[in-house]
């Protein structure tokens, strides 16, 4: 049986110029790079410039994705981008990113599910493609979460940085088995009863403002171990996999001890875990396609290699894809 699988076909990532280290931090907050690094792991981020938007974010991180995967912005007739910072309310920035790219056509729309949603976005142009509604597909997560933060509150301001990752995907023909390449099992979930746990705290329709971030962190780690464990355990299940077979996990980057907690509650090897969380803290939606491309450029993803893909997010948000390379 033929049926439609989503490939990755290419990755790119964008990063600004400017670093702020531990260090630099800690001069504004009472703080440290020991603190920071031994509850975190987090030893820079990289902040947008001054009139540098999302969307200029994610179109840089298009085109490199395009560029590896030898196509021009008129191959693609999708584009969903990943953000819970975009340039405006509306329209859309994926719109904003179609007309940096040079498009006049397609499809082009934003998912909002914070730090979840590149696996959101994901699932949606999976779903388009495998549909027959779209054929290649851009899907960036690009974040300015550096905007929403609160600078004198360090228990948030030393977790979070500015970044894009991209991804094309390009409908293929598959057997309908575990060895084909591509995207073989997506799930989602969300539940709303903690939005209090994690948010922020304004929107044009409650306040008028763009608010700050506020969090509840131990509350967040408890969930999301146990989330995430469960959610990569069913999509593995639904793909006719075990944890046995994945060559590499492709999680959020949010906190170094999360990381450390999920890949030992599925009995997974830690050496197994991408981590770029060091460098980029956490760039909520864009830190999976990050990490991805990360891994693929030092040549850690090798052909055939099944990856775990992974996040969780306000909301709660939480989901979990598994990708044939």
């Amino acid at each position: 049986m033929t049926i439609t699988r989503s490939r990755i076909v290419g990755t790119g990532t964008y990063l600004p110029q400017r670093v702020m280290t531990n260090a630099e931090l800690a001069a504004k907050v009472d703080t440290s790079d020991e603190w920071i690094v031994e509850r975190t792991g987090i030893r820079q981020r990289h902040i947008a410039a001054d009139g540098e938007f999302t969307s200029d974010l994610g179109t840089a991180a298009a085109r490199q994705a395009l560029a590896a995967a030898g196509m021009t912005p008129a191959d693609i007739d999708l584009i969903v981008l990943a953000t819970a910072t975009p340039d405006q309310t509306f329209p859309a920035a994926a719109t904003v990113i179609q007309h940096k790219l040079g498009m006049t056509s397609g499809v082009a729309f934003d998912v909002a599910a914070v730090c979840s949603g590149y696996l959101y976005a994901l699932t949606v142009a999976d779903s388009m493609l495998k549909g027959g509604s779209a054929r290649t597909a851009l899907v960036i997560g690009a974040e300015t979460f550096s905007r929403l933060l609160d600078w004198e509150d360090r228990g948030t301001c030393v977790l979070f940085g500015d970044g894009a990752g991209a991804t094309v995907l390009r409908a293929e023909a598959g057997r309908g088995t575990s060895d084909d390449k591509g995207i073989l099992a997506t799930r989602l979930h969300s539940d709303g009863r903690y939005n209090d746990l994690l948010y922020v705290d304004g929107g044009p329709s409650s306040t008028g403002t763009v608010g700050k971030l506020r969090m509840k962190g131990r509350e967040v780690f408890r969930h999301a171990v146990t989330n995430l464990s469960e959610v990569m355990g069913e999509t593995l299940a639904a793909a006719g996999l075990t944890a046995a077979d994945v060559d590499l996990v492709v999680p959020h980057q949010a906190n170094l001890r999360i990381l450390e907690g999920t890949a030992k509650k599925l009995g997974l090897d830690p050496a197994k875990v991408v981590v770029t969380v060091d460098r980029h803290a956490n760039t909520s939606a864009a830190s999976v396609p990050l990490a991805l491309d990360t891994a693929v450029r030092d040549g850690r993803v090798k052909d055939g290699d099944l990856l775990l893909l992974e996040a969780m997010g306000g909301g709660f948000t939480w989901g979990a894809a598994a990708v044939r390379w």
